[in-house]
């Protein structure tokens, strides 16, 4: 296969949706399609030893959440997709942000009883400001749930979105007898028996046919013509185009416990969904068919094996083809670098390739060399945009608590933010650390793998604080900014990367800060121009 034909194969897109919608039950059930696992663990239930392929670590084990977001590859039907699964959960937000920078498309999982929950408008937001194509998922319509056109009101509204079903459910809940395939105009009968690996479908071109009252019944044969009849007048029809431009989003219905539409889900996408997509850098676009070797860092992993202390970058390859053992430029360190063992994730399994193209994700052992954002060249001094750091909601001290293992805490720290787990500032006066997240969650993680990985103990302390600023004055030599510093030396710390950050303890204080020093100007993200 040339080139061209291995970027046209490839669709790499994320999950995103609200915890508890079901989303990485929908990863494993994909995978099962795909022929890359052979059962599916049952997601929540702990006395099943084998837990979710894609949750693996402890605290996600004891919990039934996702921390982090994992990277899953197989093939179906003569294409290679791989998966991002993010966390859901909102303390892990920022993983799942910069997750959004890697992928080409994505799919929204929404519970049918619960609807739109708020962590899906914020997901959905960054998806829309990126134009993102967007796939709807509804899923668990095997129990009682809203009405699915509701529903879809609910999506367009809540999301901003404009829908349009490709696939429809027949019944709901208690009554629920399968769906309607629109896309490709047959129908799923839904058996109910879950250990039934895939479904039988049956081809029903015409639904005025007589022969459907004989498999569903009158009445449901009946509300289901009315239905689509309904679908036909009041949605727009599905036009690819539109879908990847962002402004039109298919709808599919289901249930990813019971393995039920999610074929149909799959089947379309490989169809319809992009193969990698143009990138923005600082300073150009950059294409996926370009010759020379582009990606950049959007995640990494410590310790993904506990017995060896082992680092992954995990690269997004946005042009040109990634070797093994070749020499690339590191734009930041302004050095070149060559890695003997890239990693490609197939399922539940790890190996090592020697050629990776445009779309796929490549996991590098890391010594220390990358942080979040990094870009590797072919030699062009460029860096790609779009991975910044948010400010943090909650603020404590981290405290050694013991003495003895203090280089430990530092090292585990260290990484940890380099990871992107949490954020770090030093405070200015007595170099106290601060640590930042967006959930209280954290804390728990962070505390829980110092322990584990490195050895060391902490305690947190509380710091009130609202708001992470970052600064910028117009002149850093100018008496105005002389006097911010001095007055708010006490407030004044650095990030990992040394810029100036003003720990601000109410938006009153921004404000007035901002009224007070009209030179020094306030951001509250680091990615700033």
């Amino acid at each position: 296969m040339g080139f061209l034909e291995e970027i046209q194969r490839r669709r790499t897109f994320g999950i995103i949706s609200h915890p508890d919608a079901g989303k990485t039950t929908l990863t494993e059930k994909l995978l099962l399609f795909g022929g890359a696992i052979q059962e599916a663990g049952a997601v929540k239930n702990n006395k099943i030893k084998k837990g979710a392929t894609s949750d693996f670590m402890e605290i996600e084990r004891q919990r039934g959440i996702s921390v982090s977001t994992s990277v899953l590859a197989f093939n179906y039907k003569d294409k290679k997709i791989n998966i991002l699964d993010t966390p859901g959960h909102k303390d892990f937000a920022e993983d799942t942000f910069r997750t959004l920078t890697a992928v080409d498309s994505v799919i929204v999982v929404i519970d049918v009883a619960k609807g739109v929950e708020e962590q899906t408008e914020k997901l959905v937001a960054v998806c829309r400001m990126r134009k993102i194509p967007i796939i709807v998922f509804i899923n668990k319509l095997d129990r009682e749930g809203k009405d699915a056109f509701d529903l879809m009101d609910e999506v367009e509204q809540k999301l901003g979105l404009t829908v349009t079903p490709l696939s429809f459910p027949i019944g709901m809940g208690y009554d629920f007898q399968g769906i309607y395939n629109l896309w490709e105009q047959n129908i799923n009968l839904f058996s109910g028996d879950s250990r039934k690996n895939i479904e039988e479908t049956i081809a029903f071109s015409d639904v005025k046919n007589p022969e459907l009252e004989k498999i569903i019944g009158q009445k449901p044969a009946d509300s289901l013509r009315e239905e689509l009849e309904l679908i036909d007048e009041v949605y727009p029809k599905f036009d690819r185009q539109d879908y990847l431009d962002g402004k039109l989003q298919p709808v599919f219905f289901g249930s990813a416990l019971n393995n039920f539409g999610v074929r149909e889900l799959l089947d379309c996408f490989v169809q319809i969904a992009p193969s990698p997509r143009p990138k923005d850098s600082e300073t150009r676009l950059v294409d996926p068919k370009e010759e020379k070797m582009t990606g950049f860092v959007f995640k990494i992993h410590a310790n993904m094996d506990p017995k060896h202390r082992d680092r992954l970058a995990f690269i997004k390859i946005v042009s040109g083809t990634f070797e093994r053992n070749k020499p690339y430029y590191h734009v930041r360190q302004k050095k070149n670098l060559k890695f003997s063992s890239p990693n490609a994730f197939f399922a539940e399994k790890k190996e090592i390739v020697d050629i990776s193209y445009p779309g796929d994700i490549v996991g590098l052992h890391d010594t220390g060399n990358f942080k979040i954002g990094d870009t590797l060249t072919e030699g062009e001094i460029m860096s790609f945009k779009g991975i910044p750091s948010f400010s943090p909601e909650h603020f404590r001290y981290i405290n050694n608590a013991d003495p003895m293992k203090a280089k430990q805490l530092d090292k585990g720290i260290d990484q940890l933010m380099d990871e992107g787990v949490a954020q770090l500032f030093t405070l200015e006066m007595n170099n106290r650390k601060i640590i930042g997240t967006v959930g209280a969650l954290q804390y728990e993680v962070i505390q829980y793998r110092l322990e584990h990985e490195y050895g060391a103990k902490c305690t947190y302390e509380n710091f009130p604080v609202h708001k992470a600023c970052w600064v910028k004055p117009n002149d850093p030599k100018s008496e105005e900014f002389k006097e911010f510093r001095r007055i708010k030396q006490k407030f004044l710390a650095h990030d990992k990367y040394g810029q100036l950050v003003f720990l601000a303890d109410s938006d009153f204080t921004i404000q007035m800060t901002q009224n007070k020093y009209p030179n020094v100007k306030l951001f509250f993200t680091s990615e700033f121009e």
